[in-house]
This record gives structure tokens, C-alpha cells and sequence, in this order.
């Protein structure tokens, strides 16, 4: 459909419009990370101590949260094919601004659950599926960096937001900061989407990178190229990269939600912890943006085998390290294939199958590999109880890793390429 807005190539000639389309991505990710994915520990946690929930029971809830985003992922991929993605953005920044404000009302673990479903389902239509789909539609060549930018809001959100929403939670409880983290994820993501956000350069009538200017605006939809929804997910490529990332994701995710108590025990020394979750959302930001800058001189394929490799390798590195040292170094490894290995995905998907089913694609692709997000945290819980520490957990998510490898490596059959 005909998107509305203003002609930004007149007011500003010296910047293409797509890179203040990466910077509006990148807001939006940093406020529904920082307030919403890297928080789901925390707001568990604070209804843990506040409501008295028992811990067992309510770390499901977490789970719930991944399904209901990878569900409603499938209606929102669809959606965004069809209407203005600004819509979905606005929709899904309601949806979890109120289900937050509404946390005062949370007492029962019906409740808890109902919490957790709701914000995954605005999560999913607000966040990541969105907006990598709307730089993926204003970029072709330097679509690599402009992912890696945009997505690098994921981690600063990480970094930022979520040592203000503990801040908040331990000063006000969650009574009083509820309403307040609601309001600033809706006021934090919904302007920004309304203001900047055009579903394609063809509505400004530009083109992809910004490389050639086309006249006036299109009044109808855009014409694009790629590979049908159906054929795409029945094909090899599909069904191994997608199977490569659930067990990808499930290692990485898995790894990070026990990452801090793992430096606890390791150190005795909390300071210790702390100070290495820092780092590796830092090694993460910086990793990912130079991934970027790497993927325009060897293949995506390359690239993720030597993540998903190196992924292996640092995992193997955790199960054995004791001193903080080879804790660090280890840790600094596996934070830069962190946000690499979430930024290749919708990459793949627009490199493989093209952008005209894009939205639909990714989000069957994301909906299959949420299945190992949500599995990862409680496998490495059930692994340490079963053997009385880190050391077997961490070796079964290096092999789940390796998996990984062995299953991106047969999605096709090139092996490695440079460009």
C-alpha cells in the first residue's frame, strides 16, 4: 500500500534516508531490549521476591515468553507484507506498555503467565522481526553494516536500560516502576516509528543504498524479487540454516542466562561477575560491528561457520576455566560471536530467498529456532542439578554448538568462499 510522508532527500541531501532508518532501528531495538528482553530476568525475579512465587513454577514463565513472540511472529511477518510495518511497530509498543503497567495487578501465576505471553506477543511485533525487515527493504549492498548497526541496539539496550529498570524495581518495587517502564517502552519506540519509519525507498522514490534517485513516489505497492514463501521453507537451505540456529540459539541463550552465577562460583566473587557480564555485552556491540565491516570481504556462509565454530570453542573454555582471567578470555570470545550470530540470521534469509516474502520467511525461520531460545536456559538448569555443576552443562551446549556447524555446513554445498 502507498506509504505517506515527506520527501526526506530534499531536507537532507547529504545523507540517504535509510541510514536515519538505522538510526530509528536502532532506538526502537534498544528500548524493546533494554525494557523487554534483557529485563526478563529481572521483572522475574522482582515478582519472585515480591509476590513470594515459588522460583520452580515461575521460571516457566520465561519460556512463555519466546513461544508467544516466535507465534505471534508468524501473524506479524505476514502482516508487515501487507501494510505500512509502522502499524505493527505502534500495535506491538501498546501491547507491552500496557501489559508493564499493568504488572501492579500481577498476583496469581495465571497472572504471571498471561504477563509474560502478552509482552512476548508485543515484543514480536515490535522489535526485532520489524525492523531488520525494514532495513533489509532499504538496503542491497550495504545491508551487512546497516544490520549491524541497527541491531546493535540490542546490546546497548542491554547495557543502558537494564541497569535503570533494576535501578527503579529496587527503589520503587514493582508497584511503582511498572507503570513507569510501560510508558517509556510505548513513548520510546512508537514516536520514533511513526515519525521515521517508511516500509520501503521506493516511497520516497529512491532506491536501495541510495545510489540512484527514481522521481516521484510509487502509489502502489513495491515490486520485488525472491523466492515464494512455500518454496522457501521446503527447501535444503531452509531446513538446515534453520536447524543450525535453533541449536545455535539454544547454546548461546542457555549460556547467557547462567553466565553471571557461572563467574560467581568460579570466583567467589560477585564484583567479578558483574564486571564480566559488562564485558561481554561490550565484546558483543564491538564484535557485531565489525562483523559488518568483515562481511564485505568473505561470504555469509564462511562467516557463520566460524561463528558457530567459535562458539564451540569458547563454551569448551567455560567448562574447564577456574581463575578469572581464563574466565575473561573466554568470555570475551563468546560475546563477539553473540550478536554476530543474531545479525546473520535475517541476513540469510534476505541474501537466500530475496525480499519478496521476506517478512514471512523470517518469521517461520525465527518461530522454528525460538523453540531452542526457550529450551537452552532450562537445559543448562537441568544439567547442572543433574551433575552437580557447570563443567558437563557447558560441554553439552559446546557440542549443541558444534551441532550447529555441522548443520549450517550442509545447508549447502559450497563450502568456504571469500569475495
Amino acid at each position: 500500500m502507498a506509504q505517506q510522508g515527506f520527501t526526506s532527500a530534499k531536507k537532507w541531501p547529504q545523507i540517504f534516508y535509510g541510514w536515519y532508518i538505522v538510526a530509528a532501528a536502532f532506538v526502537v531495538m534498544m528500548v524493546s531490549s533494554g525494557f523487554g528482553f534483557y529485563n526478563l530476568g529481572v521483572y522475574l525475579n522482582a515478582f519472585v521476591e515480591e509476590r513470594a512465587f515459588p522460583v520452580g513454577v515461575t521460571s516457566g514463565a520465561t519460556a512463555t515468553f519466546f513461544l508467544a513472540s516466535g507465534f505471534a511472529g508468524l501473524a506479524v511477518g505476514r502482516f508487515i507484507e501487507n501494510y505500512d510495518l509502522r502499524w505493527s511497530v505502534v500495535i506491538g509498543a501498546a501491547i507491552s506498555g500496557v501489559t508493564l503497567y499493568a504488572a501492579p495487578l500481577v498476583d496469581t501465576l495465571w497472572e504471571l503467565y498471561a504477563f509474560h505471553i502478552l509482552f512476548g506477543i508485543g515484543y514480536a511485533a515490535c522489535a526485532l522481526l520489524p525492523c531488520t525487515t525494514i532495513v533489509t527493504r532499504w538496503f542491497d549492498k550495504q545491508r551487512p553494516v546497516a544490520l549491524s548497526v541497527a541491531s546493535t541496539g540490542l546490546s546497548v539496550g542491554g547495557v543502558l536500560l537494564t541497569p535503570l529498570s533494576v535501578f527503579m524495581i529496587d527503589a520503587w518495587g514493582m508497584n511503582g516502576a511498572g507503570p513507569v517502564l510501560g510508558l517509556c517502552f510505548f513513548l520510546g519506540v512508537a514516536p520514533i516509528a511513526v515519525v521515521v519509519f517508511r516500509s520501503s525507498p521506493e516511497a520516497l522514490g529512491l532506491c536501495p543504498d541510495g545510489y540512484d534517485f527514481i522521481g516521484p513516489r510509487q502509489e502502489g505497492p513495491r515490486t520485488v524479487s525472491g523466492v515464494p514463501y512455500d518454496a522457501a521453507v521446503r527447501s535444503r537451505f531452509f531446513t538446515f540454516m534453520t536447524a543450525a540456529f535453533f541449536f545455535a540459539f539454544m547454546a548461546q541463550v542457555g549460556v547467557l542466562a547462567h553466565h553471571f552465577r557461572l563467574i560467581t562460583l568460579r570466583t567467589d566473587n560477585t564484583e567479578t561477575a558483574s564486571l564480566l557480564v559488562a564485558v561481554l555485552a561490550a565484546t558483543s556491540i564491538v564484535g557485531r560491528l565489525a562483523g559488518g565491516q568483515f562481511l564485505s570481504h568473505i561470504s555469509s556462509r564462511t562467516f557463520v561457520l566460524v561463528l558457530t565454530g567459535t562458539q564451540s570453542l569458547s563454551l569448551l573454555m567455560f567448562a574447564f576455566s577456574e581463575s578469572a582471567l581464563s574466565l575473561t578470555i573466554a568470555t570475551v570470545i563468546f560475546g563477539a560471536t553473540v550478536g554476530n550470530l543474531l545479525m546473520m540470521q535475517p541476513l540469510l534469509v534476505a541474501e537466500k530467498f530475496g525480499l519478496v516474502a521476506y517478512g514471512r520467511i523470517f518469521s517461520a525461520n525465527n518461530f522454528l529456532t525460538m523453540f531452542g531460545v526457550a529450551s537452552g536456559p532450562a537445559a543448562m538448569g537441568m544439567l547442572y542439578s543433574s551433575f552437580g555443576g557447570y563443567g558437563p552443562a557447558y560441554v553439552a551446549m559446546a557440542g549443541a554448538s558444534a551441532i550447529a556447524f555441522v548443520f549450517y555446513s550442509m545447508s549447502d554445498r559450497s563450502y568456504f568462499a571469500f569475495k
